[in-house]
């Protein structure tokens, strides 16, 4: 049985009207108007934050279930905030690292690629407060290509909220584990690999406080809002795929043409876009079955509704799927009274559903658990259901959301899978693959 793992380091971005502290360099500025890029092809390596950390395996698998917990309550506390509950919030980090460049000549670093964020931010010196990182942090004036981002330009008007000090966008996003970010608006040169893109609009960041090990130097967005990625390269269509936790090969991610194509009669799920929550990316469930039984879920349990609450997010920084919970109750039922092993306790691991292995290592069989998307049926594989937090031990890779009613698609779902986001057609396919071949 292949467990799996996708770790999540997560944040709750909280975006407030400060003024950030006014830099002594010396910098230009370049006015966005909106132009249009020409979509290019990029590839980029992904690798699992916790990765390279003396970890067992099982200290891994807990330490993603817990930060996948906080990120679906983030998640959950956002969408009150869009219901007028609270001050708005944004979720923020994610889970696997890519390796990027900034500026004239290029500056190398790591950052969190996140499809539940839009800004895409680094640390920038001079530091007022900047938390370690791996590689040295960027120095804007040691690149040629550099410039901040005036207030009139429409990156900064694109900020859920800003603050301006002599014509200087500034920005501060606050992250519900105490963690903060705060700086500049600017573009740069961003190299992926061998390709570059000039004028990428991203925070430069001069306090960040309370970041832990394992973050990078910052965050890549890649959600739908206009300041991700995707949406400053304009590019129509990007995809990742995600390998097996425990496996030696990197995951990779596609934008634009690089992003491989989806053989007919693929597993699709229509994209619906929220304007109370336009970050993320809902996909469209209509039921469960588990062993071929339909489990008789209406499809309303999954609808995104007009206040913004309920709908199924897909993400690729939570680790278990989250169901509502007389869904989950019903998918948990069905699996325990199929698999016919004795269940054991494992809620101090953040995991509710839970058996004991047969002790003589007889052969488990496994209910397989399909999704009933509107374009057709995902059918979820072995490693695709199971994790194992303990010897002798495996556990539904599922949980239960709050009382929104939120569901979430999580990574262990996603895993050994070319996962195809289609921008332009609205809709999110999902292609068998083994992820870390060559």
């Amino acid at each position: 049985m292949a467990s799996s793992l996708y770790s999540v380091v997560l944040g709750l971005a909280i975006v407030s009207a400060i003024v950030a502290p006014t830099s002594s360099t010396s910098r230009g500025t370049h006015l966005h108007h909106g132009q249009k890029r020409p979509q290019p092809g990029l590839r980029v390596v992904l690798e699992q934050v916790d990765s390279g950390m003396n970890l067992t395996k099982y200290e891994l698998i807990k330490r993603a279930i817990k930060r996948g917990e906080r990120r679906m309550r983030s998640i959950n506390a956002m969408l009150q905030s869009s219901s007028g509950i609270e001050t708005p919030v944004y979720a923020g980090s994610g889970e696997y690292l890519m390796n990027v460049a900034i500026g004239t000549p290029a500056s190398s670093f790591s950052a969190i690629m996140d499809t539940g964020s839009d800004l895409i931010w680094t640390q920038c010196e001079p530091c007022t407060q900047c938390f370690s990182q791996p590689t040295p942090i960027f120095n804007p004036q040691d690149s040629s290509s550099f410039s901040t981002l005036p207030c009139e330009s429409q990156y900064c008007q694109d900020l859920p909220s800003e603050t301006c000090n002599n014509n200087e966008c500034q920005y501060t996003y606050g992250y519900g584990d105490g963690s903060t970010t705060q700086g500049y608006m600017a573009t740069d040169t961003f190299t992926f690999e061998t390709s570059s893109v000039p004028n990428i609009a991203f925070g430069c960041g001069e306090d960040n406080q309370g970041f832990g090990q394992g973050n990078g130097a910052g965050l890549i967005g890649m959600g739908w809002g206009p300041l991700s990625l995707p949406s400053q390269l304009g590019v129509g269509q990007f995809s990742y795929c995600m390998t097996s936790y425990g496996s030696s090969s990197p995951s990779t991610l596609a934008l634009g043409s690089a992003a491989s194509g989806v053989p007919e009669g693929s597993p699709s799920t229509t994209l619906i876009h929220s304007s109370s929550n336009p970050t993320y990316y809902y996909i469209t469930l209509q039921g469960i079955t588990v062993g071929g039984d339909n489990l008789g879920i209406p499809s309303s349990t999954f609808q995104l509704q007009d206040d913004g609450t309920g709908g199924m997010i897909i993400d690729s920084g939570t680790t278990l799927t989250y169901l509502p919970q007389d869904a989950y109750n019903a998918v948990a039922q069905a699996f325990t009274d199929q698999i016919n092993l004795s269940t054991v306790d494992e809620s101090s691991s953040g995991l509710s559903t839970c058996f004991q292995q047969p002790s003589d290592g007889s052969t488990v069989q496994v209910p397989e658990i399909s999704m009933q998307f509107d374009g057709g049926v995902l059918n979820l594989g072995e490693e695709n259901v199971l994790i194992s937090p303990a010897e002798g031990v495996i556990c539904l890779a599922m949980g239960s959301s709050s009382q929104l009613g939120i569901s979430i698609f999580g990574n262990i779902q996603q895993q050994e899978t070319q996962v195809l986001y289609d921008l332009q057609n609205l809709a999110v396919s999902f292609v068998p693959a083994q992820c870390g071949a060559s």
